[in-house]
């Protein structure tokens, strides 16, 4: 019997009134079923009885020897036997799970003095569109130990390069850098740390860490309430800014964030101080160490080969570089904002960062001088095919060159023009231009159009009708017709 055909036994009898019988039907149950349990106010299974086991006369003792020691099962198995318990030692370990008293870990409250330590961690945020693909979203959150004061930066990433310029951004907010930072056991500071032994820590945070004169300290391994401050911040962000905050765009992320940092987070009333981080900071910002005047280079360093078509490729992404380094060996710094290309020390390209995937970018200026060299291989082409027109084409070019024109116009025109009337003609019409000092193309165009209009020469009489028609009988021409005086000459003679 379950708990809802009990309902509706219930129901059927008491709200519908049917009888045991049809209920019996219904559910497919005896009689005798139907009637026991409508017999029932409330549904309550049938315990069954718990059989004896051979550990129930040593729990006692079991019991006993836990609250004075916390012995391992082991233990008290080897003291059972010595008194006679012949049971298996899976039962006892179920005994021990439910009796042995758990012990809560005590921590103490950390103290710390103005400026003495800040604590740093990641949050996850889930993912954000970025392009045609979708990336990681994770912040950094910094928060000062005496005043509780936060910063919150939203990058696409956890690289050292995101990792130590979150760092610089944080302390550009306070203006100002702890004495101390601690760290969780992330790979961007610190690459092991076996429990037990000193931390072994990243290289690039230890160089950046004596840039600006802080100690790092990192946490014990699996001891998040040693970074008790940083880790309630973390919630605090995914509570307060992020819950119900539409996560679409994500170069509106960050100055929202701002706002926020400014408007909520640290002009609130913190729940442990008691103070407004903000009230608290006025006593802590004097005592931060000064910044350097030059930020750190964070960039990521790494070598990387460029291929046959001047492309370097990073994070998904093509990037060009001048055409001269194709398939060079060269140095990538890759930084959050942008992607700077070396070679032996000399900044040779750079792009902004995309966080797309997928993406070629192209320096208009790298394929220039690829394209100039085409240009002028195409160029000595046209000119050879000129020269070889005639053996004045030589003298012709020069005199274009000299009347500062652009030759290779004037050279491509009269080289389409041989194609069209042929390299003859266009020989003969470049004789005639030089005659003429007639140094254009349009000059040649004009010449063969003129040699193209020429007729031909007079070719003999061709009759085309019948020899008959040629015996054709002319009157002599009667020539007195222009001695009377009704002639319109002689009228005037005279007059």
């Amino acid at each position: 019997m379950d708990y809802a055909t009990f309902q509706k036994i219930k129901h059927w009898l008491s709200v519908e009134h049917w009888t045991m019988g049809q209920v019996a039907r219904e559910l497919r149950l005896d009689i005798k079923t139907v009637s026991l349990w409508a017999q029932r106010e409330v549904f309550e299974r049938k315990k069954s009885p718990q059989r004896a086991s051979r550990l129930d006369p040593f729990k006692g003792d079991v019991a006993r020897w836990l609250e004075q020691h916390p012995f391992s099962v082991r233990q008290l198995l080897y003291r059972l036997r010595e008194q006679g318990y012949t049971g298996g030692e899976t039962i006892l370990c179920e005994y021990v799970r439910k009796v042995r008293p758990r012990r809560k870990e005590a921590f103490l409250t950390l103290h710390f003095e103005p400026g003495e330590c800040a604590q740093v961690d990641w949050g996850y945020a889930g993912t954000v569109a970025v392009g045609s693909t979708r990336r990681r979203l994770s912040f950094f959150v910094m928060v000062l130990c005496y005043s509780r004061k936060l910063y919150v930066e939203f990058t696409l990433g956890e690289t050292v390069e995101q990792f130590l310029t979150c760092h610089t951004n944080a302390f550009d907010y306070f203006g100002g850098c702890p004495a101390r930072v601690m760290v969780d056991n992330l790979k961007s500071a610190v690459l092991s740390h076996p429990r037990g032994q000193p931390a072994v820590y990243n290289p690039r945070y230890l160089d950046f860490s004596r840039f600006h004169g802080f100690k790092v300290s990192a946490c014990n391994p699996h001891a998040p309430h040693e970074k008790g401050r940083v880790e309630n911040a973390v919630g605090y962000v995914k509570k307060n800014f992020l819950n119900g905050l539409p996560l679409t765009q994500f170069a509106s992320v960050n100055p929202a964030a701002r706002c926020w940092l400014e408007e909520v987070a640290n002009v609130r009333m913190h729940a442990e101080t008691r103070k407004k981080p903000n009230e608290l900071f006025a006593m802590e910002k004097p005592v931060l160490l000064s910044l350097p005047t030059v930020h750190y280079d964070a960039g990521a360093v790494r070598s990387i080969s460029a291929n046959r078509k001047f492309r370097v490729h990073y994070d998904g992404n093509r990037y060009s570089v001048p055409a001269e380094y194709a398939s060079a060996r060269l140095v990538l710094r890759a930084y959050p904002e942008r992607i700077s290309v070396f070679h032996q020390d000399k900044l040779v390209a750079e792009h902004v960062r995309s966080y797309d995937r997928g993406q070629d970018f192209e320096n208009a200026d790298h394929v220039r001088v690829l394209l100039e060299q085409r240009l002028r291989a195409k160029d000595q082409k046209l000119l050879q095919r000129f020269i070889m027109l005639s053996p004045l084409a030589d003298a012709y070019y020069q005199q274009l060159k000299q009347r500062h024109l652009n030759p290779r116009h004037h050279v491509q025109k009269i080289v389409a023009l041989s194609e069209i009337y042929g390299e003859e003609k266009v020989a003969r019409a470049l004789a005639d231009a030089t005659v003429f000092q007639a140094y254009r193309c349009e000059y040649i165009a004009n010449l063969l159009e003129q040699q193209a209009r020429l007729l031909p020469d007079a070719g003999a009489l061709h009759l085309t009708r019948r020899q008959d028609l040629l015996e054709l009988d002319l009157p002599q021409p009667d020539i007195n017709l222009y001695t009377q005086p009704d002639f319109p000459e002689n009228e005037h003679e005279t007059n």
